[in-house]
């Protein structure tokens, strides 16, 4: 059964219709990754599955239950989500940020219980930032910061974790470093974690599930190796590229090496006619 579905979404910003008749059903226990061009609607379609857009029609259920027919505590208890650079107030310390994910657990006005902070203490372990509670986030590495985050949203305790672009702005130490950790809480916990990515290679190595999404509507889904494909590249990212089994897990690799030009076929591409190469070799 899958916990998380949305049934015929349509999503606007303003007159502005964005996603029109949306049907995306999430594998539970799997980590799923949305990817497509800038603009595509990814981030959108993130938000109303997460409860922080209303959609204009249609609903996203959660266990069979509209999720907008239930409160923000409940859905709180139940799904946690990571927005795209999230910013701590100042001098808001590592094991203060992990404590707000308790807040849906809380009664009215009540102090942390000691099973809170289990939990909390739990989810700095997990993240690898127990040197580092103490320590104010705006003062950690982007890769610590974002770990910090992660650490506040298990600390909800919730079996559904939804990141949008967890890894932008990282340097690739950093970027693998939470792709790693978001790898691990799957793999260790089952966690079912839903993701917007841009670089189509993490979306291979880390998702067991891929949707490609154009202009707010689903092109292709399935495994990566379904997905990720020359064909997909050149119809949803209008680019030509070479897919390649990634030597040490299978799992295909995408090589662009130029824009589609949809005109022509790939087999016509690297022919320069005589008149070109002239012009070609005169610029030089």
């Amino acid at each position: 059964m899958h916990r998380l579905v949305a049934d015929k979404l349509n999503i606007s910003y303003g007159e502005h219709l964005i996603v029109e008749n949306l049907n995306l059903s999430i594998p539970t226990g799997k980590i799923t990754a949305l990817v497509g061009a800038n603009g595509s609607g990814k981030s959108t379609i993130l938000k109303s599955m997460a409860r922080i857009m209303k959609p204009q029609r249609g609903t996203v259920l959660l266990d069979g239950k509209s999720i907008h027919s239930q409160s923000t505590k409940e859905v709180a208890k139940q799904l946690a989500i990571l927005p795209q650079n999230p910013i701590a107030p100042e001098g808001l310390t590592v094991a203060e940020l992990v404590g707000y994910g308790r807040f849906p657990h809380q009664r009215a006005m009540g102090s942390l219980s000691k099973e809170d902070n289990q939990i909390i203490e739990w989810a700095i372990e997990v993240t690898g930032l127990m040197p580092f509670a103490d320590r104010p986030v705006d003062q950690l590495s982007g890769g610590q910061r974002q770990r910090a985050w992660i650490a506040m949203a298990l600390a909800q305790q919730t079996d559904l974790l939804f990141l949008d672009e967890p890894t932008t702005f990282l340097d690739m130490a950093h970027q693998l470093e939470v792709l790693k950790l978001l790898e691990g809480l799957n793999r260790e916990q089952g966690r079912t974690i839903i993701m917007v990515v841009h670089d189509l290679n993490h979306a291979t190595r880390y998702a067991q599930h891929v949707v490609a999404i154009q202009a707010g509507k689903v092109m292709r889904e399935g495994t990566p190796a379904e997905v990720v494909t020359s064909e997909t590249l050149r119809e949803i990212f209008n680019v030509e590229a070479d897919i390649v089994p990634d030597p040490r897990t299978g799992v295909p690799i995408c090589i662009p090496y130029e824009l589609a030009d949809k005109n022509h076929s790939p087999e016509d591409k690297g022919v320069v006619s005589v008149p070109e190469s002239k012009k070609a070799l005169a610029a030089v």
